[in-house]
């Protein structure tokens, strides 16, 4: 009995570490769509309906303790490229959302895409893994402004002096000690934490106007009910969206979430060692069917497609292991159709601390890479410091993949190559082309 109480226990906050680590989404996925004319509040309601419902079915069907959520890079392609860039209506857009599943759902029933994740290299698997944890670590210290932007160097570090800067640092350096002390839920603890270290910036001291549209305190009460407003479901122009000249964003869309959910199920699984008999990330297949039904039912619920989230990573961390880490996760949004304005609660400098950490568990899978040949060595390299560098993990996956085949194929070792590799590098030609 007591076993089994632990084990509740452990997927229960693994799930609500999941939850924080992810829930800031909530505001972020809305705030881009709006920008293309949809109603704010309506995509709210459309992104909470999406991580209710992928996350509760990749842990009831998949059984995986991954969380699924609109992605951050589709979201933006969808707003200012499809929608801004090209003028489709985002009814429209929509429409190839769901189309970009259909596709997904073909893919997955065929196995071609388990016969993708088959052909990538194991020493790329670890630059994954270790990519996307830079990835993550980046977004965190963004968030927290401990990294911002400078005209001269693109990037620098923030101000010593500011108070948020200085709130962060202590929140981080705290849960790493919990962390390190390996005290149970300790992510959760480090985020309560500095949430109550926030409380008084903007109040007592400090200014977070700059990074918070304009309110100078950065933890705030808004309230606490509102109404859903459900006015974006089946708003999708399913039928106008097979246009020839909305093929290209059907692709691009199908492609990038392709090796965003691929590149996440696989870093996770380096990450934590939660692999099969083969090497390969549990249960893909029926993970793989869960991302391709959710972007159709993103399509259809009005947000852009969704995927396979990293910061399930944090979750894994305090010990998820299960389907009931992203079974409690994703129950945890729905509240949220009618409480979004509690999400104001938590700032973005206490969520932050899980993803920074997270990126450092993420880095054990270096120790297995043999430094000692370039031909892995670079690619795995270009992998990982491209994700951060270019804000996609789409894009160092695409040039980590043709810098391994040129490398192998101009050094003498074709038979490292698996035919379906040959297969990517022609495809990420046309993405990076379109």
């Amino acid at each position: 009995m007591r076993d089994k109480n632990r084990f509740f226990r452990t997927e229960i906050l693994a799930g609500v570490s999941s939850f924080l680590a992810t829930f800031y989404i909530i505001i972020v996925n809305p705030a881009i769509l709006s920008a293309s004319g949809m109603p704010f509040s309506a995509a709210v309601t459309s992104t909470v309906l999406v991580c209710a419902f992928g996350s509760i079915m990749m842990g009831i069907y998949a059984k995986n303790p991954v969380v699924i959520a609109p992605g951050m890079g589709l979201n933006a392609f969808f707003t200012y490229t499809a929608v801004l860039g090209l003028g489709l209506s985002y009814e429209t857009a929509l429409g190839a959302v769901f189309w970009a599943g259909v596709l997904f759902l073909i893919l997955s029933v065929l196995k071609i895409r388990d016969k993708i994740v088959i052909a990538i290299p194991h020493a790329l698997r670890y630059g994954i893994a270790a990519g996307i944890g830079l990835f993550v670590s980046f977004i965190g210290l963004q968030n927290a402004c401990f990294i911002i932007d400078d005209k001269a160097t693109l990037v620098g570090l923030g101000s010593v002096k500011d108070p948020m800067f200085l709130t962060f640092l202590i929140g981080l350096i705290v849960t790493a000690i919990l962390v390190s002390r390996k005290v149970t839920g300790a992510i959760i603890i480090g985020i309560i934490l500095t949430t109550i270290f926030a409380w008084p910036i903007g109040r007592w001291w400090g200014d977070a106007s700059l990074i918070n549209y304009g309110v100078p305190t950065i933890v705030n009460y808004t309230g606490v009910f509102s109404m859903p407003d459900f006015s974006l479901l089946f708003k999708a122009d399913i039928i106008g969206s097979i246009q020839y000249a909305y093929l290209p964003v059907i692709f691009v869309f199908a492609f990038t979430d392709l090796f965003d959910s691929l590149s996440t199920f696989v870093g996770l699984a380096e990450a934590s060692g939660y692999k099969d008999e083969d090497g390969n990330p549990k249960n893909l297949k029926k993970s793989l069917l869960v991302d391709a039904v959710t972007t159709i039912f993103s399509g259809l619920v009005g947000t852009s497609s969704g995927t396979a989230y990293i910061e399930s990573a944090v979750g894994i961390r305090e010990g998820g292991k299960t389907g009931l880490t992203a079974i409690t996760a994703g129950l945890l949004f729905l509240p949220f159709l009618f409480f979004s304005p509690l999400l104001s609660i938590v700032p973005s400098i206490a969520s932050s601390i899980a993803l920074v950490l997270v990126g450092s568990f993420m880095m054990k899978p270096l120790t297995k890479i043999d430094w000692t040949m370039a031909d892995e060595a670079i690619p795995v390299f270009i992998t990982m410091i491209l994700m951060p560098l270019t804000y996609s993990i789409t894009t160092g996956i695409i040039f980590g993949f043709l810098t391994f085949t040129l490398l192998k194929l101009f050094t003498g070792k074709k038979g490292e190559v698996n035919p379906i590799l040959i297969i990517i590098n022609i495809l990420s030609l046309l993405y990076l082309w379109l």
